[in-house]
């Protein structure tokens, strides 16, 4: 089954077995975001933000550093309690060897916590870089962090029993919206996905596939 088709399937889960006004609230959060007319993400041709984070072993992380050895696909996830998130790196994993291969590195960041992006490592298996942006400095850096809006949260500690103050070690309600980037050697983004629809993501052919123009 492709990504496309197992994200679709979570969807359709969802729907069948989340109460009407759960559906709604989530539902709301997507539209509110495609309708805001905030252009997410930096844009193709633009040069990519270096940064340093540490991966979940507590070592640095540069990206400018990675890029020397090769492009770089990086790609932005809300974290290891979202089955969409999952789904998505577990598929990336699977093509890793290819990524490999023509030269290009994977990176993958989220706000969660090093202990929790240690345990969600080790928990699916990803051999490529997993990186805590705790503070949501570097999504912010590529214009893709938000803040969560207040029935969200509600819905998130009530229902979920989920407070992502306490799973990201930080202060502030914060998620990126999913995203991958494509990075050439020179630092230049040479494709952009950005999605407000975080049941979406983009398909590990097609990272390939824009690997193999570079």
């Amino acid at each position: 089954m492709s990504l496309t088709q197992t994200l679709e399937e979570l969807k359709q889960q969802f729907i069948a077995h989340s109460p009407l006004e759960v559906q709604a609230e989530m539902f709301r959060l997507i539209r509110e975001q495609q309708e805001s007319g905030i252009q997410y993400g930096v844009q193709e041709g633009q040069k990519a933000k270096d940064f340093m984070l540490k991966n979940s072993m507590g070592l640095p992380v540069y990206l400018y550093d990675e890029l020397v050895k090769g492009p770089v696909v990086l790609t932005f996830y809300r974290g290891g309690w979202c089955p969409y998130c999952n789904s998505q790196l577990r598929a990336y994993q699977k093509v890793l060897p290819e990524i490999e291969a023509l030269g290009a590195r994977l990176i993958a960041v989220s706000p969660q916590s090093p202990d929790n992006t240690l345990s969600h490592q080790e928990k699916e298996n990803l051999q490529f870089q997993v990186l805590s942006d705790t503070n949501g400095l570097v999504a912010a850096f590529y214009n893709i962090l938000y803040d969560v809006p207040p029935y969200i949260q509600e819905l998130m500690t009530n229902l979920f029993n989920m407070n992502l103050t306490e799973y990201n070690a930080t202060d502030r309600w914060i998620l990126p919206i999913p995203s991958t980037f494509m990075i050439d050697e020179s630092g230049i983004i040479r494709s952009a996905y950005v999605n407000p629809d975080f049941m979406k993501r983009l398909a590990p052919e097609d990272i390939l596939d824009e690997l193999r123009k570079l």
